[in-house]
């Protein structure tokens, strides 16, 4: 495919940074690619040339194994991943096997659908893996380009949402977005939470979330990577069947579900665009927490 813009995701800051280790020399970043089908493989099917689609983060599962046959494909121990195991969309044109690619939904704009294919495939898990109750209310802990949009389906669908995080466009982006109440992400939550979900790469973070929920509420890890997590207290932090789950990828069926409850809620991404080129000041930006939403590379107009 033809890549019109890739998303800056924080995995690729992580890879860059060395809190993940290469896989495989040179490989090309990015797993949130948005393009036109130039062409295709003997036996593919799916798509025609000309069509918009996108390629996410994961890119290949066995099938075959005892995970993948009981709908955990994001655990199958041979899953591959866009821009860490195979090269991905920082780059003119990218290649995806076709049964990992996704048809696109209309009313999204190239720049609006990038960051749906990983941040906002990524919150949705975290979403479903935090278990919040109808109506509960919800906390996130650092709102960039996937807790933003986390905070929308969770608003749409009559959650009560507090944003605890660092940098004032980011607060300012949950105000409108209409969070209950927005503070820093070491403040004290306003009030007990059902669920919560920690989206900053701050294992520091958890203690405190854990003290702000509320008997039998969960706590979601939605990153791949988290500093180290400080001793816990079991009588503060884990009576009262308070739990800890993490988040690991996600399914084909995460995104799918995903990319159509987007379209029906009618989801606005927030993006900064930048060109190609300016690919390291992105990733700086990202590193820093001063964009408000998603940052995303234009590569083809």
């Amino acid at each position: 495919m033809r890549v019109r813009v890739c998303g800056v995701c924080r995995t690729d800051l992580h890879l860059a940074e060395g809190d993940l280790l290469p896989r495989r020399a040179s490989t090309i970043p990015g797993h949130e690619v948005v393009g036109d089908v130039v062409a295709s493989g003997p036996t593919a099917e799916r798509f025609a040339v000309g069509d918009r689609v996108g390629i996410a983060w994961l890119r290949h599962t066995c099938g075959v194994c005892r995970l993948c046959r009981s709908g955990r494909e994001n655990l199958c121990e041979q899953s591959r991943y866009t821009g860490w195991d195979a090269d991905g969309g920082y780059a003119e044109f990218a290649v995806v096997p076709e049964a990992f690619a996704y048809r696109l939904p209309d009313g999204f704009t190239d720049e609006e659908a990038a960051p749906l294919l990983c941040a906002g495939i990524i919150g949705y898990r975290s979403l479903l893996r935090a278990e919040l109750p109808p109506g509960g209310r919800l906390g996130l802990y650092g709102f960039g380009a996937s807790a933003h949009l986390t905070a929308q389906v969770a608003i749409a669908q009559g959650a009560e949402v507090h944003v605890l995080t660092r940098g004032p466009q980011a607060r300012q982006l949950a105000r409108d977005l209409g969070a209950a109440s927005v503070g820093d992400a070491r403040d004290a939550a306003p009030v007990p939470l059902d669920s919560a979900i920690i989206f900053a790469p701050a294992g520091d973070l958890v203690p405190v979330a854990l003290e702000a929920i509320g008997p039998g509420g969960t706590l979601a890890l939605a990153g791949i990577h988290l500093s180290d997590i400080p001793p816990l207290d079991y009588q503060r932090h884990l009576f009262r069947e308070r739990s800890v789950r993490s988040v690991t990828s996600n399914t084909r069926r995460d995104g799918e579900e995903f990319l159509t409850l987007a379209a029906r809620l009618g989801l606005r991404p927030s993006t900064t665009a930048y060109p190609l080129a300016l690919a390291e000041d992105a990733l700086n930006h990202v590193a820093a927490g001063d964009l408000r939403g998603a940052a995303v590379l234009r590569v083809f107009p």
